[in-house]
């Protein structure tokens, strides 16, 4: 009769409970589905406090002498892996501090100002994300009356960046900032969105928050509604977000796919993709998922307009 053990990536994380086999064994499969490019598991014998190592042999992990017990397991990665992902880490951090260092901030365009929006309004609104330098309403020369654009400058270029992840309601309009004679402004920017796949209902835009927070900082996260399995998260550092892409991580027991925040035109082949394959993975009939059924679970990008804004 199979049983349950408690298997966490490392010491300090909540564990996972996967079944054993009949025979008491655990399927590396099973492991590697929750844990993947793990190959073995350990744990801290509760006597010597000493790591110990789990047998495998031909693809199934054997419980110890006394069984596997109430100990918590802890994935074991290979070790050139882990020296790769030390490596990333390491050379990450350089690459931050050497773009923190050579970063520069520069005139910044915002489109679609109120007529009626002066400097010292437009300095007030901006001054809320960092040290403005400079701010400026384009006016008429003839008639002093403002263009409807206007310029900003920041001390450092967090803020610059901070300011450029979002729109902003100024005076009760929506404007945008970009970089002046830019095609399309944000088209050129590095992404600082990513698309994460195979959500379950039960994670929430908290949960994506918390989660990804560790990362780097999250300014936004959006969970579309009607539920579709899938979520957007936004960082402040596009760095951070171009380096989670093509990464699962394991959320509330739910295994997740990052990936690239698709253009609208690339999306609704992938999302509908998506779809079929969860609809494969559990087994529902024609009438619920398949093409033309009363319940058909289809994307239409006119439905959710803004979702890249």
């Amino acid at each position: 009769m199979s049983s349950y053990l408690k298997v966490a990536e490392d010491e300090g994380e909540e564990p996972i409970e996967l079944p054993s086999e009949d025979d008491g064994t655990l399927l590396l499969s099973t492991l590697a589905a929750q844990f993947p490019g793990t190959c073995g598991l350990k744990y801290r014998n509760p006597e010597s406090k000493g790591i110990r190592g789990v047998r495998l042999v031909e693809g199934r992990l054997h419980p110890p002498d006394e069984g596997w017990g109430q100990n918590v397991y802890y994935c074991v990665f290979p070790k050139e892996n882990k020296r790769k992902s030390d490596d990333h880490l390491e050379n990450s951090t350089a690459k931050t501090k050497r773009m923190e260092t050579k970063a520069k901030c520069s005139d910044l365009i915002i489109l679609g100002l109120p007529w009626k929006t002066t400097e010292q309004q437009l300095r007030e609104y901006f001054e809320s994300f960092g040290e403005v330098l400079m701010a400026q309403v384009k006016k008429d020369p003839k008639t002093g009356q403002s263009k409807g654009f206007g310029f900003i400058r920041f001390a450092n270029h967090e803020s610059q960046v901070r300011v450029m992840s979002q729109r902003h309601l100024i005076d009760g309009r929506w404007c945008d900032v970009k970089v002046p004679n830019s095609k399309e402004g944000a088209q050129q920017q590095v992404p600082c969105k990513v698309f994460v796949g195979r959500c379950t209902e039960d994670i929430s835009a908290d949960d994506l928050r918390e989660y990804f927070s560790k990362f780097g900082e999250v300014t936004d996260v959006f969970i579309p509604k009607p539920f579709r399995a899938f979520a957007f998260v936004t960082f402040l550092d596009p760095d951070v977000a171009q380096a989670l892409c093509g990464e699962d991580h394991i959320i509330k027991q739910t295994s997740v796919h990052v990936s690239e925040a698709s253009p609208k035109t690339d999306f609704n082949n992938r999302y509908n993709a998506a779809m079929r394959g969860q609809r494969d993975q559990k087994g529902y009939g024609g009438g619920g998922y398949g093409p033309g059924g009363n319940g058909a679970h289809m994307y239409h990008p006119q439905q959710h307009q803004g979702w890249w804004n």
